[in-house]
């Protein structure tokens, strides 16, 4: 994968899970903002998602559609991916779409909106700096 690296310690999987999430019938997706230069990945199948066999075919699906997804996803998020029991049955074309359509349209949405605030935090604080001084 080329913008992206794995995570592989338990408390960044902790720190997505306190993140924002989108979701589906077979997929989970936990994002926060990292500040790096680059995304970080982590996929979780647990027991319910089936044996050995299923939740490695889960995982074996939701890497290839990420890394089908990676050129549109935005820069600097940790990413972790939880497998539903569906997953195993869905194809990566079905992933793939929920990746691009969903994940993608969210994470760029919650981007503008952080922006947003930061932006209309600092204008109304010289706005506020202004009246006072006019006062």
């Amino acid at each position: 994968m080329l913008f992206t690296d794995t995570i592989k310690e338990n408390k960044l999987f902790s720190l997505c899970y306190k993140g924002k999430y989108v979701s589906c019938r077979f997929l989970t997706c936990y994002y926060r903002r990292n500040r790096l230069p680059y995304n970080r990945m982590g996929i979780t199948a647990g027991k319910k998602v089936g044996g050995a066999v299923e939740r490695n075919r889960a995982k074996r699906i939701i890497r290839a559609a990420y890394r089908l997804c990676e050129k549109d996803m935005p820069i600097g998020y940790d990413m972790v991916f939880v497998a539903r029991s569906d997953t195993p049955m869905k194809k990566t074309c079905d992933v793939e779409w929920f990746m691009k359509k969903r994940v993608v349209t969210e994470i760029n949405n919650f981007a503008m909106l952080r922006e947003k605030e930061n932006g209309k935090s600092g204008s109304e604080s010289k706005n506020a700096v202004k009246a006072k001084k006019k006062v």
